[in-house]
């Protein structure tokens, strides 16, 4: 899920320290798979997954393996978040500012684009009804900077990375408000693998790593989160888009 050309050759070496001490699997990742055909594999190994495309259409058809560890301030062990980003010089201060305005969002089934946002919107009694759909979270981070949209939510790991490496992206916004934390985007395997020996395998790869790729990653190691943690976030409504 985090996969951008400054942090493929860590992710690459994650696989192999895997693959090795799994004892099968291919040799390279695949990345030009994407979706729920690829989620629902019969020969999947390991991918991972969004909290809401888990407890939606993943649940009791995949098995959890694990949930990342991010070496970032303030994300609790196993946790994340989703930051509210606008313009730097846009009128919008607090989260309630937003009310109103145009909301870039990922995709509908995503957790930290939309039902963070959308759960909170609707904790300060207002809804996001004017959604643009613009397909990745960097993609929604143009489209606040460029004007497109005016407020979006992006999770902190990816915030992280566009802050380290697009740098100019990130100094035409800032963060106005954090989302509660909710269960981190789940490594996940089929239903006929073995899910605890796959999670050895990752758990062995993190500390074989080198410090430096495990900064890349802002990983730290792995743990287990309960299923039903993952199913108790709540789902809002899809977004009734304006345009894409």
């Amino acid at each position: 899920m985090y996969d951008r050309p400054e942090t493929a050759a860590a992710n690459d070496r994650l696989w192999a320290f895997t693959r090795e001490h799994l004892g099968f699997g291919p040799a390279a990742l695949s990345r030009e798979v994407e979706g729920l055909d690829h989620w629902l594999s019969p020969n999947l190994i390991l991918s991972q997954t969004c909290g809401m495309p888990y407890r939606e259409h993943l649940h009791g058809r995949i098995k959890l393996v694990g949930t990342p560890v991010w070496d970032l301030e303030d994300v609790p062990r196993g946790y994340y978040r989703s930051v509210i980003i606008t313009r730097r010089e846009a009128e919008l201060s607090t989260f309630i500012d937003c009310t109103g305005h145009r909301f870039a969002c990922n995709m509908a089934l995503s957790q930290s684009g939309w039902a963070a946002a959308e759960n909170e919107a609707m904790a300060h009694g207002f809804s996001f009804t004017d959604v643009i759909l613009t397909g990745s979270h960097i993609a929604s981070a143009k489209a606040v900077a460029d004007g497109g949209a005016d407020v979006a939510a992006i999770d902190v790991v990816t915030w992280e990375l566009i802050q380290r490496y697009s740098a100019a992206l990130a100094e035409g916004l800032h963060v106005i408000h954090n989302t509660p934390s909710t269960p981190a985007l789940p490594y996940i395997t089929a239903w006929d693998q073995d899910p605890d020996k796959v999670y050895d395998a990752i758990e062995a790869a993190i500390h074989k790593l080198a410090a430096s790729d495990r900064n890349v990653l802002c990983l730290k190691g792995v743990t287990k989160i309960d299923p039903q943690d993952y199913l108790a976030v709540p789902s809002p409504a899809f977004p009734k888009v304006s345009r894409r």
